[in-house]
């Protein structure tokens, strides 16, 4: 067993866990934290997407204990039912989900392109190559592709009111 020690979602966590224990096991199955989904296991879909030291990194890539001394954000911990995150907001407003298996690490990826990019310099052919990671089995893309658009100008806006 090892003790892997975090901040998860602004909170000081700490488990034992098994040397094989992967991120997304510790998230899931030790804190209880069920917004990050497990889809593929191989990598390839991005449900688990987090943020670990601000960037996105599939959870299941990543061994716990990798995660030592870190500090790890989930879909939990960018907004709430009250305050919803502007990329929660746009995904909501332009119908960017339908069975929304996808849609926790859809939103933890958009965050983190906003991040890199810039709030407001994204074009729709940046996005969609940015997703090239993230597996929609429902949508076609389209609505993902406006929610995230929309939600970068939003935060561009909301950065210029602020100045």
């Amino acid at each position: 067993m090892t003790k892997v020690s975090m901040v998860l979602n602004g909170k000081s966590v700490s488990a034992d866990v098994e040397d094989r224990t992967l991120l997304v096991g510790l998230i899931r199955d030790v804190r209880g934290l069920t917004g990050t989904h497990v889809g593929c296991d191989t990598s390839q879909c991005g449900a688990c997407v987090v943020h670990v030291n601000g960037k996105a990194v599939k959870s299941c890539t990543m061994l716990a204990a990798q995660a030592d001394g870190s500090e790890v954000v989930t879909l939990e911990g960018v907004g709430s039912a009250n305050n919803l995150h502007p990329v929660q907001a746009a995904f909501r407003e332009h119908h960017g989900l339908q069975c929304g298996f996808c849609t926790p690490g859809m939103i933890m990826s958009a965050i983190d392109m906003i991040n890199r990019h810039g709030a407001g310099n994204l074009d729709e052919k940046t996005i969609r190559h940015e997703l090239e990671g993230n597996i929609c089995r429902c949508t076609g893309y389209q609505n993902i592709v406006k929610a995230i658009k929309s939600a970068s100008d939003q935060m561009a806006g909301m950065a210029q009111a602020a100045e």
